[in-house]
C-alpha cells in the first residue's frame, strides 16, 4: 500500500512502518510501505541521542529562518538534547540537558559526538539570553558530556571563566581521551598580537562579520587548551579519523576569490601536517546553479568519507549525503594521479539543492552506524507544498505542481529515521512535530579507537628553530609549476653559472606575507576607507625575504603558528605570477616541504603530499661533489637541492627585511666565470620612513613584521626633494610634486603633467584618503585649465538630446544638441600588484621618461606595498578611529 505525504497526516500514517526507496514513489510524492516487523529482523538495541530544536520564523513575514555556515555561533533557543533507549519509534525519550538550565526553556544545543567505549556523548551547549544584557556580556557556546551509564551531565571546562573566554562547538573525541573542537579562542594567536605590539583580541572571520573559528585541543577535564590551526575563517566539524589524523572543514576565504569555499582538509592532533584534502575546485560538482561546501565529514564503512553538501546560506536546512572517495581523489572529478574519474557517490539520488524544491525531500543530517551494515540514522522531512498566494493546506509534492509553478515550499517537518542502503529501506524512529526539527541523531554505540599520533618531537636544528618560535619552509624549486619545468634551460642547467649567468636568472626571491588579524568593532572600530581601493586582501604585513637558490630551491625559517602566503619576485621585487590566495602555517620545529609552485587556474591536483605530478627536479645526482661550476666548499650529498646544501654546510637561511643578493655559489676559482652582481634592495637607503620598527632592522625575529600605511610609507615619496646634478654644474629637480601638482612654485594653478595630482591634501572624493591615492588608484575625470580653474574635460558622446517621444531637440539654430560626456583618465596603479601596474613603473626603466627618478629601494617599496594589494592602511591600530 502507499501512503501519501500530506502535512500531520504525515505523521500519523507513517508511524511504526517501513518505506522502500523506489523512486517512482518518490516521483509520485508518496512512499511505499511494509510491514515494519517482517522488513527489519535486527533489532537496534543501543540508545540514540538527538536534539529537537523549534524551528524559527520571521516575526513580520512569518518566512522560515534558515542557518548560515558563516555564522558558526548562531543562537537557536529552545533546542534540546534527547536519549532515546533504542532505534525503534515505541522506544521512549527523555531530555537529558534541561536540568542545566532551570526555568524556561532558552538554550540551544548541537554538533553530537559519542565515546568510542559508547558511553558518553560530547556537545556543543549555550546558556539562555540574558535579559538585558549586551552582546559581549551574553553566555558563550561550551562543550558538555554526558555520561548514559551514570545519568551525569557536566560542562567540560569547570570555571566559568575559562569556559566564557570563547565560543567553543564541535567537539570530538581524541583516542587518548583528550578532546579537539572549534573555538573562538585563538590562544596562540592572540598572544603572538601582543609580540607584534598590538591587543590582544579574537580575530574576525575574512568577511569581517565574526570571530573565526579555528580548531583546539584540551584535556578531557578541559585544561591545557591548545590552538592547533591558523586560518583566517572558520575550521570547523573535526573528524577524528582511524589513523589519528583529524580530517575537518575548512573555510578557504583569502583574498575572496571565485571558487573559494568549505573544503576539507587534515591536520595532526598537534598542529602538525596540516594539508588540504579535498574539494577546492568541486564546488560546481553537483549543480550548475549552486555551489556546495563540503561538509561535517564522518567516517563509513566503506572508508570513505560522508560528507554533506549544500550552500553556505539555505532556509530548509537540507543537505545532499555523499560519499567520497578522498585516498584516491583530490577532486570530485580528478584523480590524486590527475587522471579523470568519479569521487562523489550521493546516499540518496534526486534530492535538490539549496532552496529548490526537492521531490525526494531533504535531509539535514546523516550518521552512519559503522557496524558493516550500511545504515544510517537520518533526519529527513517530505516534500511538502502550499500554494503560492496565502498559506493554505499542506500538500504533498507531485512533479507537476511543482513544475506549475503555483506552490511554493512549505516549511519542512523533520522526523527520524533509519536508512538502510542494504535494503532500500527508512524505517521511522521518531515522529516528525509541526513546527519542530529532530536532527543530530546519533547511536551510542561502541567503536573501536583510532591510532594514536603522538606529539611532534624534534632534534636538533628543527629543536633549535623551535625554542625561536620558528619552523621550515622547503621548496624543492620554484620553477616547479604544476609538474613542468619553466626554468629558461632546464633546472640543472639555469642553476649551472656557466650556462645562465646569475644575472639573468629569472626568480631571484622568496617573500612571505601574513594576514592582518582585524578586530571587531568594540576594540577597534574603524571605517572601511582603510583598506583603500579594495577590501578583497583585507590588511596585509610582510613577513621577510629569502633569496631562491640557482636551481629555484628556497629552505628558510619562518614563524611558527602564523597564517601565510608565498610570493616569488623577480630582481626588483615585484612578484611573477598570480597571488596565493591559501593560507600554509606551520608548527615550531616543524618543516612544510612542497615541490614547487601552482597555477591557480590549473586543474593539476596540489596542496596535498600524495597528490599531483611527481618533482621535475630530483636534487644533486650523486654525493661529494658541488653542483657544476660552483663554489667547491658547497659539496652536496645525493638528492640534495641547493638550499638543502647551503643549510647543511652554512645553517639554514632566515628572512630578513631586505631582498639582498650576493652571488655565493659561481666557483670564485674559475676566471673564466663572471659572478653575479650584488645588489641590495634595502629599506636604509629610504630617505622618508621605513615601514619595520627600529629594533628589526638589525635583527628580524619571528615577530617582526614589514607593515605599509599609505600615507606614512607612500606619500612622502612624492614630496621628497630630488636635486639632481646632470654633471654639467646644473641641479635638476625631479621631486614628483615639481610636476605632478595642482599648483606651481608660485602658488599658481596648473594642469598636472600627466593628469595626476600627487600634492598633498584630502581627496574631494574620499575625505579620507589623500588625494594622490585616489589619483593613483581610482578612475579620475580628464581635467583642462579654464582661466585659473581646472575643470572636467567634455567631449561629444556622438548622441543628441530627444525629448520624451525620442525626437531631436535644437538648439537656437536648429542644430541637434550634442550630450557631452567626461574623459576616464585610468588608474595608474592596480591593487593586483606592481607588474599590473606597468603604465607607472615602465616609465622608471632604462630609456623611460623617469628613469633615475626613483631609487631601487623606493620602487621595491611601491612595488612590495602594490603586490600585498595597495591597502591605504595594513594596520588597524593605525588608521583613525571612528
Amino acid at each position: 500500500m502507499f501512503y501519501c505525504v500530506s502535512g500531520l497526516r504525515f505523521r500519523l500514517a507513517v508511524l511504526g512502518r517501513v518505506f522502500a526507496l523506489l523512486p517512482v514513489a518518490l516521483a509520485a510524492g508518496c512512499l511505499q510501505s511494509g510491514d515494519s516487523q517482517s522488513s527489519d529482523p535486527v533489532v537496534v538495541e543501543n540508545p540514540v541521542v538527538f536534539v529537537k530544536r523549534p524551528l524559527l520564523f520571521d516575526e513580520d513575514n512569518g518566512a522560515l529562518i534558515g542557518d548560515n555556515l558563516a555564522e558558526p555561533a548562531e543562537f537557536r533557543p529552545g533546542a534540546r538534547l534527547f536519549l532515546k533507549d533504542r532505534a525503534s519509534p515505541d522506544a521512549p525519550s527523555r531530555d537529558i540537558t534541561s536540568s542545566a538550565f532551570p526555568g524556561p526553556l532558552g538554550y540551544d544545543v548541537k554538533d553530537l559526538t559519542v565515546s568510542y567505549d559508547g558511553t558518553r556523548v560530547l556537545f556543543a551547549m549555550r546558556a539562555p539570553e540574558i535579559e538585558d544584557a549586551d552582546e559581549d556580556e551574553q553566555p558563550t557556546w561550551n562543550i558538555w558530556e554526558y555520561d548514559v551509564s551514570s545519568g551525569t551531565l557536566r560542562r567540560v571546562i569547570e570555571s566559568n571563566v575559562t569556559a566564557e573566554a570563547g565560543q567553543d562547538i564541535a567537539p570530538a573525541y581524541l583516542p587518548d581521551d583528550r578532546i579537539v573542537f572549534s573555538s573562538t579562542r585563538q590562544r596562540v594567536s592572540r598572544a603572538i598580537l601582543l609580540d607584534e605590539g598590538k591587543p590582544q583580541y579574537p580575530a574576525l572571520d575574512e568577511e569581517r562579520e565574526v570571530p573565526a573559528f579555528v580548531l583546539h585541543v584540551m584535556d578531557a577535564d578541559g585544561d591545557n587548551i591548545e590552538q592547533i590551526t591558523f586560518n583566517q575563517s572558520h575550521d570547523l566539524d573535526p573528524l577524528v579519523t582511524d589513523e589519528g589524523a583529524i580530517v575537518f572543514s575548512r573555510w578557504d576565504n583569502a583574498g575572496q576569490t571565485q571558487g573559494n569555499g568549505f573544503n576539507l582538509y587534515k591536520v595532526n592532533p598537534d598542529g602538525t601536517g596540516l594539508s588540504y584534502l579535498y574539494g577546492r575546485h568541486s564546488h560546481g560538482s553537483v549543480s550548475d546553479d549552486v555551489n556546495i561546501e563540503y561538509l561535517r565529514p564522518q567516517a563509513t564503512d566503506s572508508g570513505r568519507l560522508l560528507t554533506q553538501l549544500r550552500p553556505t546560506e539555505t532556509n530548509n536546512f537540507g543537505a545532499v549525503p555523499v560519499e567520497i572517495d578522498v585516498e584516491s581523489y583530490v577532486e570530485a572529478g580528478i584523480r590524486v594521479d590527475g587522471n579523470p574519474g568519479s569521487a562523489q557517490t550521493p546516499l540518496v539520488s534526486g534530492l535538490s539543492l539549496g532552496n529548490e524544491i526537492s521531490l525526494r525531500g531533504n535531509y539535514s543530517s546523516v550518521s552512519p552506524f559503522l557496524d558493516g551494515t550500511r545504515r544510517y540514522l537520518v533526519s529527513w522531512s517530505p516534500c511538502r507544498l502550499r500554494l503560492a498566494t496565502g498559506n493554505g493546506d499542506i500538500l504533498n509534492c507531485t512533479q507537476e505542481r511543482i513544475a506549475s509553478g503555483a506552490y511554493r515550499a512549505a516549511a519542512p517537518v523533520y522526523g527520524l529515521w533509519l536508512l538502510d542502503m542494504a535494503s532500500g529501506t527508512q524505517r521511522p524512529i521518531q515522529s516528525p512535530e509541526e513546527g519542530q526539527q529532530f536532527d543530530e541523531a546519533v547511536l551510542m554505540t561502541e567503536r573501536s579507537l583510532p591510532t594514536f599520533i603522538p606529539e611532534s618531537q624534534f632534534s636538533g636544528d628543527a629543536a633549535t628553530l623551535a625554542e625561536d618560535g620558528l619552523g621550515l619552509l622547503q621548496i624543492q624549486s620554484v620553477y616547479d609549476i604544476d609538474g613542468v619545468d619553466t626554468s629558461p634551460a632546464g633546472i640543472r642547467q639555469t642553476a649551472d653559472p656557466a650556462i645562465v649567468s646569475p644575472d639573468n636568472l629569472p626568480r631571484r626571491f622568496l617573500r612571505l606575507e601574513k594576514p592582518v588579524s582585524i578586530p571587531d568593532e568594540e576594540v577597534r572600530d574603524f571605517d572601511n576607507t582603510a583598506f583603500g581601493r579594495s577590501q578583497a586582501q583585507s590588511m596585509r604585513e610582510i613577513l621577510g625575504y629569502v633569496p631562491v637558490e640557482p636551481d629555484g630551491s628556497v629552505r628558510v625559517a619562518v614563524p611558527a603558528n602564523v597564517a601565510f602566503a608565498i610570493s616569488v619576485l623577480d630582481d626588483e621585487g615585484r612578484r611573477i605570477g598570480p597571488r596565493h590566495q591559501n593560507w600554509l602555517n606551520v608548527r615550531p620545529g616543524e618543516t612544510l616541504a612542497c615541490s614547487g609552485c601552482h597555477n591557480p587556474g590549473s586543474a593539476v591536483p596540489h596542496g596535498r603530499p600524495d597528490a599531483g605530478p611527481a618533482p621535475v627536479y630530483a636534487g644533486a645526482p650523486t654525493t661529494g661533489l658541488e653542483f657544476p661550476n660552483t663554489d667547491p666548499a658547497l659539496f652536496a650529498d645525493m638528492g640534495e637541492t641547493m638550499a638543502e646544501t647551503w643549510a647543511r654546510i652554512n645553517g639554514t637561511r632566515r628572512l630578513g627585511p631586505d631582498a639582498v643578493y650576493v652571488d655565493q655559489w659561481t666557483d670564485p676559482d674559475d676566471a673564466s666565470l663572471t659572478p653575479g652582481t650584488a645588489f641590495s634592495l634595502s629599506y636604509a637607503d629610504l630617505e622618508t620612513p621605513a615601514p619595520i620598527r627600529p629594533e628589526c632592522a638589525d635583527d628580524w625575529r619571528a615577530a617582526c613584521r614589514t607593515v605599509i600605511n599609505y600615507e606614512q610609507h607612500i606619500h612622502p615619496l612624492w614630496g621628497l626633494e630630488r636635486l639632481v646634478d646632470d654633471g654639467n654644474g646644473n641641479v635638476d629637480d625631479y621631486t614628483c610634486t615639481g610636476c605632478h601638482s595642482n599648483t606651481d612654485v608660485a602658488d599658481a594653478t596648473q594642469l598636472p603633467i600627466a593628469q595626476l595630482d600627487l600634492s598633498d591634501g584630502a581627496s574631494p572624493d574620499e575625505p579620507d584618503h589623500f588625494k594622490s591615492y585616489r589619483e593613483l588608484m581610482f578612475n579620475d575625470n580628464e581635467q583642462e585649465l579654464v582661466g585659473d580653474q581646472l575643470v572636467d574635460r567634455q567631449v561629444e558622446s556622438g548622441e543628441f538630446l530627444r525629448d520624451e517621444d525620442g525626437e531631436l531637440i535644437l538648439d537656437d539654430d536648429d542644430n541637434p544638441i550634442p550630450i557631452l560626456v567626461n574623459v576616464n583618465v585610468p588608474p595608474t596603479m592596480s591593487v593586483n600588484g606592481a607588474r599590473a601596474s606597468g603604465n607607472f613603473f615602465n616609465r622608471f626603466r632604462a630609456g623611460g621618461s623617469h628613469q633615475d627618478f626613483m631609487s631601487p629601494a623606493e620602487l621595491r617599496l611601491l612595488a612590495e606595498w602594490l603586490d600585498v594589494g595597495g591597502q591605504y592602511y595594513n594596520n588597524p591600530f593605525d588608521a583613525p578611529a571612528d
